[in-house]
């Protein structure tokens, strides 16, 4: 099954490691630091001009990207939990 998480882009729900609010995620210094140092080794990905409202971790490989998305964690969790009966 994939998670569309905006913009035309979704994702497998296999992969997703977790899904963050940006506005209380970032209050703490360790995750302000965590998306500062991989947006410098380019795991960050955000392909929209409106401002994002959660970050998605995902498996990516052998590891990880930082996927930034307009969409609320809410409208995220609600589009993950869809379907989740059919697997």
């Amino acid at each position: 099954m994939y998670l569309h998480i905006g913009n035309g882009r979704s994702l497998r729900k296999r992969d997703v490691i977790g899904i963050f609010d940006l506005d209380t995620a970032t209050v703490s210094g360790i995750t302000k630091k965590f998306i500062n140092e991989n947006q410098r080794m380019g795991r960050v990905e955000y392909n929209d001009s409106d401002l994002p409202r959660s970050f998605i971790l995902a498996s990516e490989g052998e590891g990880y990207k930082v996927r930034l998305s307009r969409i609320s964690t809410a409208g995220l969790r609600a589009r993950a939990e869809d379907g989740m009966a059919e697997n």
